[in-house]
């Protein structure tokens, strides 16, 4: 059972494919599009990012949602804020039916209805710089983000006198709501609500603040006091992929930001930590598709 519905924007855009909603049909080529989604998957999906911001609403069944390292356990009404660029997968109980509605948005939409005083992407920065990506709503909260998420999804199937506008401004309710409680929520977490690894949390911080520099395995291994053996096993077994496709990534995801702000190619692939200029042009292609210069 899928439904699925688009947000018709000025702004078209391929981006990275999210094969946890809808397979090889996971580009976003609007400025947002909203899923309603319930199935029951046995299939094992591998860790994945994309270049857009999104939500999940948890509606029903058993899922573990991993994050950059931690794990959610999501109950009814939950919302997971998955930033972009970030690595996640959902871990589905296929013994019951999973059912959620997810919304994927270009920043571009969120840049558009930002003003001086606000930023509608506020709430996925915030998450992202806490580290934790989970928000419960209570009480009647639950009812409300019910409705708007409706609301949105009966906007965007209406073709009628500026249906285009009516689901733009029901997109733009969900996500203000969500800004006000993200960034007035307490920054501790509920104890029983996530699990992560905390030494393997320092690794990563490490790698991502010395992207320029050399990062092996024995320099990160002797930076933290581990053995390689258990820093190379530990990591994949907490992130689904190996400590050097964790820094290719992060390397790459900096210096496509960094081209995309109007930096020289050459310049931000060095400035990521590529010393090997052919080996980064191979690595962008693969990634995204394209050339940098495209890209820019």
């Amino acid at each position: 059972d899928l439904r699925m519905s688009r947000g018709l924007g000025d702004v078209y855009k391929r981006q990275m494919l999210d094969r946890s909603e809808v397979g090889k049909r996971g580009y976003l080529l609007e400025e947002y599009r909203l899923f309603h989604l319930r199935d029951s998957r046995a299939e094992k999906l591998d860790y994945h990012y994309h270049e857009f911001d999104k939500v999940v609403l948890q509606l029903g069944g058993r899922v573990t949602y991993h994050v950059e390292g931690k794990s959610y356990l999501l109950q009814p009404m939950d919302l997971l804020l998955v930033s972009r660029n970030l690595l996640h997968l959902p871990e589905i109980d296929p013994a019951q039916p999973y059912e959620r509605m997810v919304l994927w948005i270009d920043r571009g939409f969120l840049a558009r209805h930002s003003g001086a005083d606000w930023d509608l992407a506020a709430c996925f920065d915030e998450s992202a710089r806490r580290g934790f990506h989970l928000y419960r709503p209570r009480g009647e909260e639950r009812n409300l983000y019910r409705g708007l998420f409706d609301r949105l999804e009966t906007a965007c199937a209406d073709r009628g006198f500026a249906g285009r506008l009516l689901a733009d401004t029901c997109a733009l309710q969900l996500l203000i709501q969500l800004d006000r409680d993200v960034l007035a929520a307490p920054p501790q977490a509920e104890d029983v609500s996530y699990r992560f690894d905390p030494k393997m949390e320092e690794v990563t911080g490490y790698i991502r603040d010395h992207l320029a520099e050399e990062l092996t395995i024995d320099r990160l291994a002797g930076a933290f006091f581990l053995s390689r053996y258990y820093l190379m096993h530990r990591f994949k077994e907490v992130y689904g992929c190996s400590v050097h496709q964790y820094i290719r990534q992060k390397r790459l995801q900096q210096a496509a930001e960094a081209i995309r702000a109007g930096e020289p190619v050459l310049q931000a692939a060095q400035e990521a930590g590529f010393g090997d200029y052919s080996a980064f042009l191979r690595a962008f292609r693969a990634a995204y598709g394209r050339s940098p210069r495209e890209w820019k």
